[in-house]
């Protein structure tokens, strides 16, 4: 008796314990409560968001009953689905921006000649991951457009999101205008790289 209980024990702890109390991530909004903000924010943690937010516009929405907002009707239910996806990509500019981040110069100081190469490389990594960010900023504009038909309706639990596109329909929120005044320092910096020759430095 002592040893059937002894192996039991053993097998008991032996088994993995890690799938027994996990499910499925099938739905937009489970994808989108994995994204979360750091206190510094590494590439590789805009990366993990920017997956998680890329997959919660792919994915389907749960039922109603379980939305982040409170849905009454179908009216509500097709203004949220809208909002859900201006909020998301709103999300993913700001992740491809903190990556471009990352990688931009914000200046071309006359000492870094030495590593001019690099600092070109980076200023190149920095500039797709602008023009990224200004791909999901298109997506936003035909969210905003779409939106322009249909009635406001109040929806508990999302105003923020409501914020976001009065932002954007004002002018306040342009991240066109953001992104492009980062394009233009960046070319300028650049530039100021290319032009550096050893009798600069």
């Amino acid at each position: 008796m002592k040893k059937i209980i002894l192996i039991l024990t053993v097998l008991l702890f032996a088994c993995p314990a890690t799938g027994a109390f996990a499910y499925k991530i099938l739905y937009a909004e489970q994808f989108y409560k994995l994204y979360h903000s750091h206190y510094i924010q590494y590439p590789e943690d805009s990366a993990e968001n920017i997956y998680y937010l890329e997959n919660a516009l792919k994915r389907p929405f749960v039922n109603p009953l379980n939305a982040i907002g409170l849905i009454k009707n179908e009216k509500q239910w097709e203004r949220y689905r809208r909002l859900f996806y201006l909020h998301v990509n709103l999300k993913l500019i700001e992740q491809y921006r903190l990556l471009a981040v990352k990688y931009d110069k914000f200046d071309a100081y006359f000492f870094n000649y030495p590593w001019k190469q690099e600092n070109l490389r980076s200023l190149q990594m920095a500039e797709l991951y602008y023009k990224d960010a200004l791909y999901y900023w298109d997506r936003v504009l035909e969210q905003v457009e779409a939106m322009a038909e249909l009635p406001y309706l109040y929806i508990e639990g999302i105003e923020y999101w409501e914020d976001e596109l009065m932002r954007i329909k004002s002018g306040q929120l342009d991240y066109e205008e953001f992104i492009g005044d980062d394009l233009k320092r960046l070319y300028e910096v650049r530039d100021k790289f290319e032009k550096m020759t050893p009798e600069t430095y």
